[in-house]
């Protein structure tokens, strides 16, 4: 017999302990049958004043990563959801398919990441020129920009708002959002990313593809999407822009 609440698809997902965000985004894009069980990497709500800052909180996700994701598979997921974003563009292509292997055979289920969503996102609306929005200090936006180089895109401006905490990337509002989105458009840009899961940005992205005519690609709507249809979820859901609306 199947999960009585989750009888198409259980969803394990690990997100660091101090996000607030992915959690009721991916629940709210969530269709009929699927449910989400998180497992909190454990991370301290240290501040983040410069690039060593941000080095060491990636240091701290890579010790407690593998224990969160033992957590989660207690309830038997089908599937394990990265639900953040950071560590998948760490190093590259070469190290984001590494750390998939890595998740992949700790959980023994496959995984979907938001490294891996983002491109097929974007993959699915033909872009090539983009913009990125990231809460990240410049050592992340270096590993964001590597990552997009190494898979072909090319970066034409990307803003790192360089959040002073891991909580208070959540704090940010929907007009400074908007301001980043203005901010990296242009003319030559075919698509504007926003990376980083505790960004409250899902709907946000959606209403600004309306006024900029372009596709705008929320890291958590692509990551929620990309793990329904890598699952044959064809589901069809208003309110969080083109990707779960078309395609």
């Amino acid at each position: 017999m199947p999960d009585a609440l989750g009888w198409r698809m259980k969803f394990g997902v690990i997100a660091p302990s101090t996000n607030t965000i992915v959690q009721p985004e991916f629940d709210a894009m969530r269709p009929e049958g699927v449910t989400n069980h998180f497992g909190r990497i454990h991370i301290p709500n240290d501040p983040l004043r410069n690039d060593d800052d941000f080095t060491r909180l990636i240091e701290t996700v890579r010790r407690e990563i593998m224990a969160a994701i033992d957590r989660v598979m207690t309830c038997e997921p089908d599937h394990l959801i990265m639900g953040m974003s950071s560590e998948t563009f760490w190093d590259g292509i070469e190290g984001s398919e590494k750390l998939r292997e890595r998740v992949e055979t700790r959980a023994g289920v496959k995984v979907t990441m938001g490294s891996d969503a983002a491109r097929q996102a974007l993959d699915r609306h033909g872009a090539k020129r983009i913009a990125v929005v990231t809460p990240y200090m410049p050592v992340a936006d270096q590993q964001v920009r590597r990552f997009f180089a190494d898979c072909g895109y090319e970066i034409v401006n990307l803003l790192g708002l360089k959040g002073a905490s891991p909580v208070l990337y959540a704090h940010v509002q929907e007009g400074e959002l908007r301001a980043a989105i203005r901010r990296v458009d242009g003319p030559g840009v075919d698509a504007i990313v926003q990376v980083g899961t505790n960004l409250a940005m899902a709907r946000l992205a959606a209403v600004a593809e309306a006024w900029l005519e372009k596709p705008v690609i929320a890291i958590n709507t692509a990551t929620y999407w990309w793990a329904l249809r890598a699952n044959g979820i064809a589901d069809r859901i208003a309110g969080f822009g083109s990707l779960l609306s078309r395609f």
